[in-house]
Parts: C-alpha cells; structure tokens; sequence
C-alpha cells in the first residue's frame, strides 16, 4: 500500500501553488506534483474508484502541459 501524502507535503504542494500563480510562472511541474499526490492518494485507496479516475485525469493533464511546453 502506498504511503498518502503528509500535510506538509499538501501544504508545501498549496505553497508551490500560490508561488506559481504570484509569478506566473510555467504550471508544468505544478501539475506533474498534483499528479503524483493524486497517484499517491488513489494508490493508497485502491478500492475509490473516483480518486483513481482523477489521478489518472491529473497525470494525463500533466503529461499534455509537459509536450506543448517543450
């Protein structure tokens, strides 16, 4: 089973958040982040079938910002 996420991991997650909205600075790592924190939620509740549809939805909005940044 995986380990969730800390609520210093969250906190520091929402921090990179404000960060990245103040400076307008690229989302691409923003949202790979959010995705492995979801990844890491879904994996650790195997049996919501809803927190595995939105881990695989934020993993695939990453991967899409990752191709059209480079």
């Amino acid at each position: 089973m995986s380990r969730k996420p800390s609520i210093a991991e969250i906190g520091a997650f929402l921090g990179h958040l404000k960060a990245t909205r103040e400076n307008r600075a690229d989302t691409g790592p923003l949202l790979a982040e959010k995705a492995d924190l979801l990844a890491r939620i879904a994996n650790a509740n195997p049996d919501d079938r809803d927190a595995a549809q939105i881990a695989r939805e934020a993993r695939a909005a990453a991967d899409r910002a990752q191709r059209n940044s480079g």
